[in-house]
């Protein structure tokens, strides 16, 4: 039966190579209400931006579904004082859950604080019990200022993957490291992250985003360097990298170099298609909207059938039409 099953699916990659390949979903975006624009302040350059503008733009790229990663984390970074910070983060939460739900069985969302904020399970739990925020959470270690080289940060994202996992929500993780603070990072973090961090959340899709980077773009090389001890993990069978994804999220631009490129490549097949996830990010500013986004992503020197792969992927965590 498995090879049955084998046979169908490159029966499938190999005719749909030939078709007009579009993601079946954008498993990484973002939604921004007048209440983040406030916040951010209007030297970023932002714009609100809710589920009803960005449908048209996930439309015009053929995109059928995707994933609304919340930016509540935003509010709890140190860099930020926010007056009622938790109220703003359930807030934030629970708006972005609420743009999801006007497109249901197309949009879902994830939840999202600071991890070592001392409200960060209460509010996992409370999205976990939540209809529309029990999907997933969304970390970022950049925004939130977490640092792997740090054992009380490293114990404290323990508790929250356990927790995650123990509810059986799926993890998107930005795994870069601040970048205006200089913190370190790079293999010796990403090995941390493997060895120390994901065993406590062995049931559960764990996501990296950006291919362990941030974007746009890829030219960063402690990302590169963290991204191939990662691909080493899943290249080797590692067992803490069994439920391991990552999404190309803004990392292939339009001016993308050939070494870059060829190293994109390289990353992908040594994870494999299959665990390779289309992701836009936010369709704010200067990032290139989901349907450029693909059209760059298309011109890595990847073969026709690996395109239509990665295109078709869905992640376990999101449902099943109706």
């Amino acid at each position: 039966m498995n090879a049955i099953r084998a046979i169908a699916a490159a029966l499938f990659f190999a005719s749909a190579a030939h078709a007009q390949t579009v993601p079946a979903g954008d498993y990484h975006q973002h939604v921004f209400s007048a209440a983040d624009i406030a916040m951010i302040g209007p030297s970023a350059g932002l714009v609100p931006l809710d589920a009803d503008q960005l449908v048209p733009l996930l439309d015009a790229a053929g995109i059928r579904r995707a994933v609304l990663l919340s930016i509540a984390y935003m509010a709890g970074s140190p860099s930020r004082k926010v007056d009622d910070e938790l109220a703003k983060v359930r807030m934030e939460n629970d708006w972005t859950a609420a743009q999801a739900a006007r497109y249901p069985g197309r949009l879902i969302a994830f939840c999202s604080f600071n991890p070592l904020k001392e409200y960060a399970l209460a509010e996992l739990e409370r999205c976990a019990n939540t209809p529309g925020l029990d999907h997933g959470i969304k970390l970022h270690i950049g925004n939130s200022d977490v640092q792997l080289d740090d054992p009380a940060h490293v114990a404290r994202l323990r508790q929250v993957f356990a927790a995650a996992n123990a509810h059986g929500m799926a993890i998107v993780i930005h795994l870069r490291a601040n970048i205006g603070k200089k913190r370190p990072y790079g293999a010796a973090q990403a090995r941390i992250f493997l060895d120390q961090v994901l065993p406590a959340a062995p049931d559960v899709v764990v996501q990296v985003a950006h291919f362990a980077g941030s974007g746009p773009g890829y030219d960063d090389p402690p990302a590169q360097a963290a991204m191939a001890v990662l691909a080493d993990a899943v290249e080797n069978h590692d067992p803490h990298a069994n439920n391991l994804w990552f999404d190309v999220a803004s990392i292939v631009d339009r001016d993308i170099g050939p070494e870059t490129a060829a190293l994109v490549v390289k990353l992908i097949r040594q994870v494999g298609v299959g665990r390779v996830l289309y992701g836009t990010d936010s369709a704010q500013g200067a990032n290139l909207r989901p349907r450029e986004s693909w059209a760059a992503f298309r011109k890595l020197p990847l073969s026709p059938a690996e395109f239509a792969h990665i295109a078709a992927n869905v992640p376990p965590y999101f449902p099943e039409p109706p």
